[in-house]
């Protein structure tokens, strides 16, 4: 009877150990799909995305906007912030992720400027 149980339980610790493993290498493997797609969108803006939690894409979609354009990043914003207001019945979760979203967008419109910046000094030199 012991020697059955002892079975069961190998075979249990088995199967786990497996799951576990699999599981692991998934994860490992999709980290890795998303470092890469990281590294395809640019440093600045993969250090943006990995200090406010948000893709470039989450936000823009969060905030319903297609293009990046400053005016249409504001306006979506302020009407997302005030129907959100907890004082009227909103969800304080969303109007939180309406602002992460807007200074994640605001941060990727700061990079392009920076960028442009130096790409005009360079065609001026």
């Amino acid at each position: 009877m012991a020697k059955y149980l002892a079975q069961i339980i190998v075979m249990g610790v088995q199967v786990v150990g497996r799951a576990f493993a699999r599981a692991l290498r998934q994860e490992f493997a999709a980290s890795q799909a998303a470092a890469d797609a990281r590294g395809r969108a640019g440093h600045q803006s993969a250090a943006a995305s990995n200090l406010s939690g948000l893709s470039l894409q989450e936000a823009q979609q969060i905030l319903n906007v297609s293009k990046l354009s400053p005016e249409e990043v504001q306006k979506n914003y302020e009407h997302l912030f005030k129907v959100n207001d907890k004082s009227v019945g909103g969800s304080f979760y969303l109007q939180s992720k309406v602002v992460r979203a807007k200074e994640r967008l605001d941060e990727e419109l700061r990079i392009q400027a920076q960028e442009d910046r130096e790409k005009g000094q360079k065609a001026k030199t």
